[in-house]
This record gives structure tokens, sequence and C-alpha cells, in this order.
């Protein structure tokens, strides 16, 4: 028996393979149209949200590497307009430095110009001092010595003489 139903399935039989080819034929139509069709555009519709997708982030990565060149561009413009102002502040530091130098050393020279015109006023007042008392001394002493009656006014003369004498000498 065995043998037998093994022969009869290997056996050629027409009308099983017809009717295997129309049920065949009825699944792949079945198939293509209610499972196939929407598979393949549910498949076809993930590929360009996939597609969608992967450009979506090709751009996002794109811009991302443009922020970070722009964002590394500003750090660089940034650090040497830092380093352009702390330049300029040591520079301005410097020339003020320089400047109250120069201030301070005019001040010291007009001083000291100050202090010498203030000592030739001194020595001078000293000097006409110093001349009005010899002057006196010498009229005294001449007084004492020639004990001549001379007025005032012609001793002064003669002392003034004496003195613009002594000056050139």
């Amino acid at each position: 028996m065995t043998l037998i139903i093994a022969g009869g399935i290997v056996s050629p039989n027409l009308g099983l393979a017809f009717w295997l080819i129309i049920v065949f034929s009825l699944v792949m139509f079945v198939l293509r149209k209610y499972a196939w069709g929407p598979i393949t555009k549910s498949l076809i519709e993930r590929e360009e949200t996939i597609a969608l997708s992967i450009s979506r982030a090709e751009k996002a990565l794109a811009e991302a590497k443009q922020l970070s060149e722009d964002n590394a561009k500003a750090r660089r413009e940034s650090e040497l307009q830092a380093q352009q102002i702390i330049r300029d502040a040591r520079e301005a530091a410097e020339a003020l430095r320089k400047a109250e130098e120069e201030k301070t050393k005019a001040q010291i020279k007009q001083m000291q110009e100050l202090a010498q015109a203030e000592i030739g006023r001194e020595k001078q007042g000293a000097l006409e001092a110093l001349r009005a008392e010899v002057a006196t001394l010498v009229i005294m002493a001449a007084e004492k010595v020639v004990k001549e009656n001379l007025d005032s006014p012609k001793q002064r003369q003669l002392v003034d003489h004496f003195i613009k004498d002594l000056s050139k000498n």
C-alpha cells in the first residue's frame, strides 16, 4: 500500500496538474493583488522614508560641520581680537607711562629752573645786602679815619663809586 500511494503521487495526472495550475494562478493573482502590491507599496514608502531620513541626517551633519567650522573661525577671530586688544592696551599703557615720565621730567626741570632763579635772586639780594653793609662799614671806617666832615650824599656817592669799581674787579 505504501507503494501505491507513493506511486500515485509521483505519477502524472493531468486533471491534478490542471487544477494545480489554476489554483496556483489564482493564489498568485490574489497574492499579487492583495499581498504583494501593498507589501511592495509599503516597502517603497519605507525606502523613501529611510532615504529622506538619510538625506535629512546628511544635511544635518553638513550643517553641524558648517556650524563647527563657523564656531572655530569665530573663536580664532575672537582670540585674535583679544590679542589685539591686549596689545593695544599695552601700547597705550606704555605711551601713557612715557607721557607721564616726560611730564614729570618737565616738572622737575621747571622746578630746578625756579629753584636756580630763586637762588640767583637770593644771591643777588644777599650781595646787595652785603654791599649795603660794606658801604655802611666803609663809611663808618672812613669817617673815623678821615674825620673829615663830608655830607652824607657825597659819602654815599663815593661808596657807590667804590662798590662799582669792586664789582668790576
